[in-house]
């Protein structure tokens, strides 16, 4: 048997007036989600534990069979994993987002633009996080590169007691009440700063501004944590995994699980990442010998957390027509299969953040299909079959396991 997850981040949502009070999932194109809803299971599953942030890092660990109330150590730490940080036991890393703060005199008042930058690209973030790094480097702290705005700041013997935001939820709100508090917070408030004295003045966020794209004129850090201890996946359930993914949390997380990380040239973790690369990955993973892929798919989130309508939409019609569907025709081959589709969280477009909501899933068996009653894939369906795992715990387990 082979086991395939595809992740689409982000992708449930609330009913919005611009698509006739339906939600992103509801007015998709996408016949072969559809197709799964009438032939297999349909259902709500929730993937926050109470009194837990609805991000990525927990739902993401939640989906993969973790609790993240025994397992959570904080969501820098599975990326800086990812990027190869050296980390010991004492040591906390954050996440350093490169970010575009609206223009004022004094840094607290500022206005949280853009967490992503215009999605910058790797090629230009790189330089930039390295001046960070030639600024404010010293036998305690370091910065390390990542993935487009993602980058990671280790703090040698640091502390986890701070109240810092991630930026993705305060876009477009003034900053002040969200800054830095904690023990030593005023280190990191000062490195934010300064930060914006030299990256503004940068010619890469120079050249941006003369194309018309958002500079990355300050750093945001935030999601402190410590090195997490996962036990293997394999030692859990018996099965090779690997996951597919274009963002380090998620690598991270499944380096940490022991499962294989596979790199995809060109996945971006946007509208325009590599579909085919990812589904010929997902396939050639499985020919030689692994029985469980998390494929993982970010644009859905990013289109949210930008308040892009017609791109969430398309961006579920591309998972559906350039993941789902060529991945059918890959799986052919096999005499059985098991296949589940779900969002980790939601990113309602209305608050450009996450939330806590349960989200649907729809699961299917090659040799167990027959009509379910569900007519299609999408949030009031799964909410109208009746069921619901009340976690994602419980969710793999039966995904595995029935």
């Amino acid at each position: 048997m082979k086991y395939i997850i595809v992740l689409g981040d982000g992708m449930a949502d609330y009913p919005i007036p611009q698509l006739g009070n339906k939600t992103p999932l509801q007015v998709a194109n996408k016949p072969n989600m559809d197709h799964f809803a009438k032939y297999g299971e349909v259902g709500l599953v929730s993937t926050i534990p109470p009194k837990l942030s609805p991000g990525s890092d927990v739902a993401n660990l939640s989906v993969l069979g973790y609790d993240p109330v025994k397992y959570y150590t904080g969501r820098s730490p599975l990326e800086a994993i990812s990027m190869g940080v050296p980390m010991a036991a004492d040591d906390v890393t954050f996440r350093t987002n490169l970010v575009t703060l609206s223009e004022a005199e004094n840094y607290e008042d500022r206005i949280m633009l853009d967490h992503s930058c215009d999605e910058i690209t790797t090629e230009e973030s790189v330089p930039l996080i390295e001046e960070v790094n030639r600024h404010f480097k010293n036998v305690f702290l370091s910065f390390y590169k990542g993935v487009s705005y993602r980058h990671c700041l280790l703090w040698k013997n640091g502390s986890l007691d701070y109240d810092l935001t991630p930026p993705h939820d305060i876009r477009d709100k003034k900053i002040t009440p969200y800054l830095p508090k904690g023990e030593n917070s005023d280190i990191i408030l000062q490195m934010m700063e300064e930060s914006t004295h030299f990256l503004s003045s940068h010619p890469i966020n120079r050249e941006r501004v003369q194309r018309g794209l958002n500079p990355a004129n300050s750093i945001w850090i935030w999601g402190q944590g410590k090195k997490p201890l996962l036990p293997s996946f394999f030692d859990l359930h018996g099965l090779r995994g690997a996951v597919i993914s274009a963002v380090d949390l998620v690598k991270g997380l499944g380096l940490s699980a022991g499962m294989e990380s596979i790199d995809v040239k060109g996945a971006t973790g946007t509208l325009d990442t590599n579909y085919a690369g990812k589904v010929e990955a997902t396939l050639q993973a499985l020919k030689d010998g692994t029985d469980f892929v998390y494929l993982h798919i970010e644009a859905p989130d990013e289109c949210g957390h930008r308040g892009e309508v017609d791109n969430k939409v398309r961006a579920i019609e591309l998972i559906d027509d350039k993941v789902i569907g060529p991945l059918l025709k890959g799986l052919e081959q096999y005499d059985d299969y098991k296949l589940m589709v779900l969002p980790d969280h939601a990113t309602p477009l209305s608050i450009k953040t996450h939330s806590s909501d349960p989200v649907p899933y729809v699961m299917i068996q090659k040799s167990e299909q027959r009509l379910s009653g569900n007519t299609c894939y999408d949030e009031v369906s799964a909410k109208n079959s009746g069921i619901h795992q009340e976690s994602g715990t419980a969710l793999l387990s039966r995904f595995l396991n029935t």
